[in-house]
């Protein structure tokens, strides 16, 4: 059986694989089916400073082969999962707090609460439904870079990823703009901005109008934006976007990721993560690949053809 261990910025996972944030909770309901200990990490559905109630419904839409998502990012806040979660999770595997806000503020003060208390802050500059300030911080280069530092100078002791909007011009200047921030990693891909129309009520499907379009059918987009992404900068890469099973998974890396994250899948099948770990492992054997890093990076690119 293959080593899945991976190391990203200094912190050892047992394996690649994490539920992405908003499809796995704080872990506990997933905990009563599965020992999450299994996984390599957890990313926490998205945090703020005070309590969100999300958007209004219905907020979730299915497509063929996508989901919309319009939730909102419905939380109880920092600090009661820090009084009501965070100890149980760390002892479970490493946490991955996501983070939002509306403000450059929010984000320095929400960064500052979590240092030290978990393994990595994931910063959320690209949630496409909601109707704040964390959306527009995604887009352009230059606010990616601000954010990015604002929240570095708040944490002293945890790394810091930032989780890049897909809604972009170049998601390689925006990659390069959160390294020159001081990001210590990067995640994407976060969802693609969509629209489903109620063609009987002439009506957005979304009390929201719009939402965060994820799933398998956004994965070979998301491929390409690892690959660019990986190969813009000098730190890792963590990958998502439609990983329903170990195959994908070993996609992604290969197209530069050092680990991957887990999102719609965990709706389909609740037994997603670990169904991927094993099919990683059983991939690595098929190949003899002994290590998963191995992999990292290890596709080989057509050159183009010659004008």
């Amino acid at each position: 059986m293959a080593d899945l261990s991976v190391n990203v910025c200094g912190v050892s996972l047992k394996n690649p694989v994490i539920p992405a944030s908003g499809t796995f909770g704080f872990g506990r309901e997933f905990d009563e089916i599965y020992d999450i200990s299994c996984l390599g990490g957890v990313a926490t559905k998205g945090l703020t400073l005070k309590p969100r109630l999300g958007n209004p419904v219905p907020r979730i839409a299915e497509r063929s082969g996508v989901i919309l998502n319009a939730v909102g990012l419905q939380n109880p806040g920092v600090e009661a999962f820090i009084a009501h979660d965070l100890a149980w999770l760390s002892q479970k595997t490493r946490v991955l707090a996501n983070v939002a806000g509306s403000t450059l503020e929010d984000y320095g003060e929400i960064c500052a609460r979590l240092d030290g208390l978990v393994d990595f802050v994931e910063l959320n500059i690209s949630c496409p439904n909601v109707r704040s300030g964390g959306m527009a911080l995604g887009i352009k280069a230059e606010n990616v870079k601000e954010v990015t530092r604002l929240a570095k100078d708040n944490l002293k002791k945890t790394p810091l990823i930032v989780k890049l909007s897909p809604n972009v011009e170049s998601i390689a200047n925006n990659a390069r703009a959160a390294e020159e921030g001081g990001a210590d990693c990067l995640s994407l891909v976060n969802t693609f901005t969509g629209l489903a129309i109620d063609i009987e009520r002439r009506r957005p499907i979304l009390a929201n109008n719009t939402g965060g379009v994820s799933g398998a059918g956004i994965k070979p987009i998301a491929v390409r934006m690892v690959y660019e992404a990986s190969h813009a900068v000098n730190i890792p890469v963590i990958g998502m976007g439609g990983i329903a099973c170990g195959e994908d998974a070993i996609e992604f890396m290969m197209a530069g990721a050092a680990a991957v994250q887990v999102g719609t899948q965990n709706f389909t099948d609740t037994l997603a993560c670990p169904k991927i770990i094993e099919g990683m492992n059983a991939w690595c054997d098929r190949h003899g690949v002994k290590n998963i890093t191995e992999i990292v990076g290890a596709a080989t690119f057509n050159k183009p053809a010659a004008k």
